[in-house]
């Protein structure tokens, strides 16, 4: 019953994969599923952001703050002992590339690529290009409710680790997902259609804190365009997992110092979907991760609070439907196999 920094530990191993890699050894630990499947983010994270900044590279490179990371999901996992094989594809001077794959019993799960670099302005440059506030070209936090006053909502009980997180609802969101909403199209609308969905999302341990590793696993934990549709869109879906297939996540700011601006283990989550297509219910997501002024509950309301909030990350993904009876019947394979 870990919370999330103790999730999954990482240890050295003594084999090594040559002169620029090495292999670690780690245990998923069983509470970090949806019933029984490990949540994607908590894979994902504390191994392709993971200790990344071990030992091991920062005695080779100085450039140590993830900036993009693409996973590709091969085969199911489960919870249990892995193994993550690391290697240093290129190291040059503004970024240095890595790779990393996730196996099970010698299969592999997970591979993914990394960029690694330092995340702030690079020496003899000259330009230091940003849009930030108050540029009137710049993206705002697009949610509605300051976290201190944001109506909270019940966590979803198929989430084991649920007693660890804690989010909000957004009434002013969740209203343009509505029928009759202006949103809707028709023949005459120029793009348009799709859901949206935000909300404020934390943890709820006071030690935790909002890590590269708990960003990549917070930019996972959305409504999907699939669920958040009306009963007279998603005719037969029925009870269903939604397995990440790729994600990509580019990590837009350095995370800033708890403070009276910026909450200690909360984000701010805004997410959109437009498309759904064969085979097997294939549709995309687009994710941002905020900063947020306070943590849920916590703080009190400042009028310029927006001003200083900044995107940490964006990630991208393709996800699938599958019943959760199925999805339950490779969970059960996967485990019996390790």
């Amino acid at each position: 019953m870990a919370p999330f920094s103790k999730a999954i530990e990482l240890e050295p191993y003594s084999e090594s994969t040559g002169d620029h890699g090495k292999i670690y050894r780690g245990t998923v630990d069983p509470e970090w599923v949806v019933i029984k499947i490990p949540h994607g983010g908590s894979f994902r994270e504390e191994f392709i952001v993971m200790k990344f900044t071990d030992n091991h590279f920062r005695s080779s490179t100085t450039q140590k703050d993830p900036i993009h990371v693409t996973a590709h999901y091969l085969r199911p996992s489960a919870a249990g002992p892995f193994e993550i094989h690391v290697c240093i594809i290129k190291s040059g001077k503004g970024f240095t590339n890595i790779a990393a794959d996730l196996f099970q019993k010698n299969t592999l799960k997970v591979t993914t690529h990394m960029i690694f670099g330092h995340n702030g302005p690079a020496p003899g440059d000259k330009a230091l290009l940003t849009l930030s506030p108050p540029s009137p070209y710049s993206r705002r936090v697009p949610l509605h409710c300051h976290p201190s006053r944001a109506p909270k909502k019940q966590v979803n009980d198929r989430w084991v680790f649920k007693h660890h997180i804690r989010w909000t609802e957004e009434p002013e969101i969740e209203a343009r997902n509505q029928p009759d909403h202006s949103n809707r199209t028709n023949s005459v609308t120029i793009g348009g259609g799709g859901t949206e969905w935000g909300a404020w999302l934390g943890f709820s341990e006071e030690r935790e804190t909002i890590t590269p590793p708990a960003i990549a696993f917070l930019v996972d934990m959305f409504s999907n365009l699939p669920t958040m549709l009306p009963r007279s869109e998603r005719k037969g879906l029925g009870s269903s997992w939604f397995p990440t297939v790729t994600m990509s996540i580019e990590f837009k700011a350095p995370i800033p110092k708890p403070s009276d601006f910026h909450a200690s283990r909360t984000v701010g989550l805004y997410s959109t979907g437009k498309f759904i297509n064969h085979p097997q219910g294939r549709h995309e997501a687009y994710v941002e991760a905020w900063t947020a002024p306070t943590n849920i509950g916590e703080g009190k309301f400042v009028e310029d609070w927006r001003d200083k909030q900044v995107c940490l990350a964006i990630a991208t993904q393709m996800a699938l439907v599958i019943p959760f009876d199925e999805a339950s019947k490779r969970a059960d394979k996967e485990v019996a196999r390790l």
